[in-house]
C-alpha cells in the first residue's frame, strides 16, 4: 500500500460517549469483519469490558476503505479507553498516529476527558476531526454542544463537525469520507534503516511477549534480527503481522504501517512500551522520544479469600504480564498471612483487576482499604517513601510528612457550583480558579489524591446529578498532619485494617469504623473487644458481642464470685487461644472503605 493511501488514526471521547459503537460502524462498513462476526464491543473482548461497556485496553484494527475517488485507502484503527484512569493508554494509542476522532455525546456536552484527551492529542500536534454522536436521540441538544466545541477550539467550527449516529449507523460514512481528506498520511522514508516504536505489548504462554509497533522508517520483514535500542535487547522476529480485528500474519510491514512483532521474549520487562525497534545489521542512528511509564496512584493489599496463595500468585503474574500498570510486591501479614501489596492507577482499575482475578483466573481475593504513596522525613534526616500503611514509622521518629495533592478539574452545569464546591471543601479541595467553557463551569481545585482515590467520583455524580465531569493530574507533595490508625481484634493487632488518614478527622473515622466493625467481624462465644489507636492511645473502642450465652452460666444458684472468676478464666483461655486464628470477611475491609 502507497503511504499516501495509508491513515492511522485513534478515536478519543470521554467515557459512554459511543467510541466502541464508532468503532463497530466503522468495520462493518468497510467489511473488516463479516456479518456473522459483527457484535457490540467488537474490540472489548475482555469480560469486564463487556460488563462495564467501557474500554480497558487499547486494540488496533486494520481497514480496507473504498474511497469516492474509486481508490483503496489502508484505515489503521486505534480504540482507547475514555476513564479518567486509563489516560496513559490513550498517550500510548495517539504516539502511534497522525490524527484522531474527537467524538462527543450529543445529550451529554464537552466533558472532562474529552477536554483532557484533546489537550494530549495537541500537544502531540494531531489533527483532530470533532464528531457529534446520538444526534437522533430526542434530548440532543445540537447547538449548546456545538457551541461547546467551538469554545474548546475556535477551529471546530459547525461546518467542520460531522453529526452522526453510531448506533443507527447514520452520517458514518461521511466520518470514513473525513479521515481520508482532513488527515494527513504518514511521512516515514521506506529507504531509511527500520525504525518502529513499540506503542503497547501483549504478553501470549506459548509465543511470549508480542509487541504492538508502527514503523516510523525502513521495513521490517518476518525472521529479521532486530534489537530494542533502550533496552539493549536482541531478538529473531518470529512472526510479523496486523490485526483485522484477530492477528493476521504478514511477509512485511513498511513504513506508516501498523501492525505486530512475536518477539518470543518470556521476560515482558524487556520490553519496554515506548522503546524504539531496530534492524541489527543496520540499526538506526537515533532512538524515538518515547514516554513515561504509567505510574501507579493508589496501592492495596490482596488476599486469597480460601487461603490458595500459589492460586493467587499465578494469577497476578499472569496478570502483570499484559497489564504492566499493574504492579506487585509479595507481603506477609501477621493476622491474615501471605498477601500482595499492588499498585494501581485508581480505584477503578483496582476494581477491574478484582474482576478479572475472578473471571479469568477464578479467584477471589479480600483488598484492604487503597492508600497512596506517602513521603516522610524522620527525625535523623532519612527519607522514606510509603506505599502500606503498615511500614508508616512511629510518630516520635517521624519529623514530617508529604502526601501527593492533585489538580481537579471539574466541568459542570452553573446550577451545581454551590454543591460541588462543598462537596470539595468536606474533602480538604482549594479553589484555584474558575472558567467558563461555553454553558459549562470548569473549577480548577487542588485536592489530596487520598481524598479523590475512592469515594469522591461517585459523590460528585450524586450531587451534580450525573452532569458533572472529572479530570484528574499530579501537581506535587506537600506537607500533611498525617496519622497512622491501628485496630487491634482481641487485643491481637491486624495489620491488614491500618490505615492513614489526617489527624483532624480520626477521632469520628474510628468512632465509626468500631460502630461499623461491631457488625461485621465475626462473632465468637465471648465478647471480643475492637479498638483503634492512634499513636499508642486507645481513642475508640466497642465490644462484639457473643455468639451465645457462655455455658459455664446455666441458671441454677452459684457463688457469685466463682461464677464470675470461672468466666474470666474461660474468656482469657479462648482470646489467648484464638488471637492467630483471625478470619475477617470482605465486609470487616469495606467497613473501612465505607468511611
Amino acid at each position: 500500500m502507497k503511504q499516501s493511501h495509508i491513515r492511522n488514526f485513534a478515536i478519543i471521547a470521554h467515557i459512554d460517549h459511543g467510541k466502541s459503537t464508532l468503532a463497530d460502524q466503522i468495520m462493518a462498513l468497510t467489511q473488516t469483519v463479516s456479518a456473522r462476526e459483527q457484535h457490540a464491543q467488537l474490540l472489548d473482548n475482555m469480560t469486564v469490558e463487556q460488563a462495564h461497556g467501557v474500554t480497558v485496553k487499547a486494540r488496533t484494527v486494520r481497514n480496507y476503505y473504498q474511497a469516492d475517488d474509486g481508490q483503496e485507502y489502508e484505515y489503521n484503527l486505534i480504540d482507547t479507553p475514555g476513564h479518567v484512569d486509563f489516560n496513559y493508554e490513550v498517550a500510548k494509542s495517539l504516539a502511534a498516529t497522525e490524527g484522531a476522532i474527537l467524538l462527543v455525546d450529543a445529550t451529554q456536552g464537552v466533558q472532562a476527558q474529552t477536554i483532557a484527551n484533546y489537550r494530549i492529542a495537541k500537544q502531540r500536534q494531531l489533527t483532530l476531526i470533532p464528531v457529534l454522536n446520538k444526534v437522533d436521540l430526542p434530548s440532543a441538544d445540537i447547538d449548546a454542544v456545538l457551541a461547546q466545541l467551538r469554545d474548546l477550539d475556535s477551529a471546530f467550527t459547525p461546518e467542520q463537525v460531522l453529526q452522526i449516529s453510531a448506533k443507527t449507523g447514520q452520517g458514518v460514512p461521511a466520518v470514513l469520507e473525513a479521515i481520508k481528506q482532513r488527515l494527513p498520511a504518514p511521512q516515514g522514508d521506506l529507504h531509511q534503516p527500520l525504525k518502529a516504536l513499540v506503542f503497547d505489548s501483549l504478553y501470549d504462554p506459548y509465543q511470549g511477549v508480542i509487541a504492538y509497533v508502527r514503523l516510523i522508517d525502513g521495513q521490517l520483514k518476518s525472521q529479521q534480527s532486530l534489537r530494542l535500542m533502550q533496552g539493549q535487547q536482541d531478538f529473531n522476529g518470529k512472526a510479523i503481522g496486523v490485526f483485522a480485528p484477530q492477528m493476521h500474519p504478514q511477509e512485511s510491514l513498511s513504513a506508516g504501517d501498523v501492525g505486530y512483532v512475536v518477539a518470543g521474549i518470556k521476560d515482558p520487562r524487556k520490553v519496554r512500551v515506548g522503546d524504539t525497534l531496530t534492524s541489527v545489521a543496520t540499526p538506526t542512528q537515533w532512538p524515538l522520544a518515547g514516554y513515561q511509564p504509567a505510574k501507579s496512584m493508589v496501592f492495596a493489599g490482596l488476599y486469597p479469600k480460601n487461603n490458595d496463595y500459589p492460586a493467587l500468585k499465578e494469577a497476578v503474574q499472569k496478570l502483570n504480564l499484559n497489564d504492566p500498570s499493574f504492579t506487585y510486591v509479595e507481603e506477609r501479614s501477621e493476622a491474615l498471612g501471605v498477601d500482595f501489596r499492588c499498585g494501581f492507577l485508581g480505584t477503578f482499575h483496582l476494581q477491574i483487576i478484582r474482576e478479572r482475578l475472578h473471571d479469568e483466573y477464578g479467584v477471589d481475593v479480600l483488598t484492604t482499604a487503597p492508600n497512596v504513596t506517602y513521603h516522610v522525613t524522620l527525625t535523623n534526616g532519612q527519607q522514606m517513601i510509603v506505599n502500606n500503611p503498615v511500614q508508616f514509622p512511629a510518630f516520635s521518629l517521624i519529623k514530617e510528612v508529604t502526601e501527593p495533592f492533585m489538580k481537579a478539574e471539574i466541568t459542570m452545569p452553573a446550577d451545581n457550583l454551590n454543591a460541588v464546591l462543598k462537596l470539595a471543601e468536606q474533602h480538604k479541595g482549594t479553589l484555584i480558579d474558575l472558567a467558563n467553557s461555553g454553558d459549562l463551569i470548569v473549577a480548577s481545585l487542588k485536592i489530596p489524591l487520598s481524598e479523590i482515590a475512592y469515594h469522591f467520583f461517585s459523590e460528585l455524580k450524586s450531587v451534580s446529578h450525573g452532569f458533572a465531569s472529572l479530570s484528574t493530574a499530579f501537581m506535587a507533595n506537600e506537607v500533611s498532619d498525617l496519622v497512622k490508625v491501628e485496630v487491634d481484634i482481641n487485643y491481637a493487632p491486624v495489620d491488614a485494617l491500618t490505615f492513614i488518614v489526617h489527624r483532624e478527622d480520626a477521632p469520628n473515622m474510628t468512632q465509626q469504623l468500631v460502630a461499623n466493625l461491631k457488625t461485621t467481624v465475626p462473632r465468637q462465644l465471648y465478647p471480643t473487644p475492637v479498638q483503634a489507636r492512634v499513636e499508642g492511645k486507645v481513642i475508640a473502642r466497642v465490644d462484639v458481642p457473643p455468639l451465645r450465652k457462655n455455658a459455664a452460666v446455666n441458671g441454677e444458684q452459684h457463688s457469685t464470685s466463682k461464677k464470675a472468676a470461672l468466666l474470666r478464666r474461660q474468656s482469657a483461655n479462648k482470646r489467648r487461644a484464638s488471637k492467630n486464628t483471625i478470619k475477617l470477611p470482605q465486609s470487616v475491609f469495606n467497613a473501612i472503605l465505607s468511611l
